[in-house]
């Protein structure tokens, strides 16, 4: 059934009549709290400048199900929340009206979010007039009879509701396999002295390699090609199959960027993305800013020794140096690496396997940690948005109607 036929069906002949928000619902700021007031946990979140908890309080000035806005800090964002609640003095909620279901507004006002964010004055503080918000007109539904109407507006907050109750499934499963994968990675690769023996990465490496960037604008090193050239962007902790650009013959003869064998443990070293770590299985070449280690497997499983690093991201980003925090090959090579029976060459790779063998499974069902679950959840919330923008996309007056789903 398309929107319009489905519209049709579910106002029922009745009309709609757009509202300015401030005429049906006023809103009410909250009030401040200093630091020494707020808790570690409590009873009751505080909302301050975001949408994250600034902490927790004994008592709530904001009821369940009702939809708030920041106007500092965060400015423009908007929220609800389904339990009570106290709201700092950045934050404006609307109390519950006998107009217009206060899920209703939260999902309309999520269509406005980028009117609403247009208006916050940039400054050392983002600040935001709540007459931006109040003065928002909202499609309410047969305005002559309350009944009919909150009728019509719960029914709509049903089917949007669905689509976000999934989205919050599918990120609790989320958030709980990384959970589980953490907890069993922290086990096989925490060791007590004697349990290992500690070398470094560059003691299990054979070659370094790093890269470069051919020349942008050369139409010689990149029409055409068909060399993976891979960037710190998409070093993600993960393996990689192919990358988002291509390169030529020409560039790897006449540039610093150089094939590289697969299955080598590759880390990012510059910028933001320096410690990040990822698996080449794939020959390719990699810009600069991307270290190769071409593992010794006499010495060391690949997979044993990218997960270790991957383990290890914070402690391996926090040796960068200068002011973009940038790491070396001297930094990464004395990096320090535990060998389970470090002087029986084949029992050390049978464990080494044995912990690979454990973690890959979880990787595997993990995979939707970076990949799967991750997709899956944007598809939702991009679902969640064409049929929010669609049922509350009601015509106004001297208006052309939307067109059909």
């Amino acid at each position: 059934m398309s929107n319009e036929r489905f519209m049709e069906k579910l106002l029922d002949g009745v009309a709609v009549e757009w509202i300015e928000v401030g005429e049906l619902i006023s809103p009410q700021r909250g009030k401040r709290l200093v630091k020494s007031q707020l808790e570690e946990v409590g009873s009751y979140a505080v909302y301050q400048n975001s949408m994250t908890p600034l902490g927790y309080y004994h008592e709530s000035n904001a009821k369940a199900d009702t939809t708030f806005v920041i106007v500092a800090g965060a400015a423009g964002e908007v929220g609800y929340s389904d339990v009570d609640f106290w709201a700092a003095d950045d934050v404006y909620f609307f109390p519950t009206a006998n107009a217009v279901n206060n899920k209703y507004l939260y999902h309309f006002l999520l269509t406005k979010q980028h009117e609403i964010s247009s208006q916050v004055r940039r400054a050392s503080i983002p600040r935001l007039s709540i007459a931006a918000v109040e003065k928002l007109q909202i499609p309410i539904p047969s305005p002559e009879s309350p009944k009919k109407s909150l009728e019509i507006q719960a029914e709509i907050v049903r089917i949007l509701d669905a689509f976000t109750s999934l989205t919050a499934e599918l990120t609790a499963e989320l958030t709980t396999r990384k959970k589980q994968y953490n907890y069993y990675r922290d086990q096989l690769l925490s060791f007590e002295e004697g349990e290992v023996e500690w070398k470094t990465l560059g003691d299990v490496t054979k070659k370094w390699y790093s890269g470069g960037t051919p020349t942008a604008g050369k139409p010689e090193y990149y029409e055409g090609g068909d060399i993976p050239w891979l960037r710190t962007q998409e070093v993600k902790f993960s393996d990689i199959k192919t990358t988002e650009v291509k390169i030529t013959q020409a560039a790897v003869k006449k540039s610093a960027a150089k094939w590289i064998p697969a299955n080598c443990v590759i880390i990012a070293i510059s910028g933001a993305t320096a410690g990040r770590s990822a698996i080449n299985k794939i020959p390719l070449a990699t810009n600069q800013h991307c270290g190769c280690l071409g593992i010794d497997s006499a010495k060391a499983l690949y997979r044993y020794v990218f997960h270790w690093v991957s383990f290890n991201y914070e402690n391996i980003k926090s040796l960068g140096q200068g002011a973009r925090g940038d790491l070396n090959s001297s930094i990464i090579k004395n990096f320090k690496l535990p060998l389970p029976y470090a002087d029986d060459p084949e029992k050390s790779l049978a464990e080494q396997a044995r912990i690979v063998a454990i973690l890959d499974k979880f990787d595997a069902l993990t995979n939707s940690i970076t990949e799967g679950l991750p997709r899956e959840i944007e598809l939702r919330q991009k679902q969640y948005e064409y049929y929010r923008d669609r049922l509350l996309s009601f015509p106004k007056p001297d208006s052309p109607t939307p067109c059909a789903a």
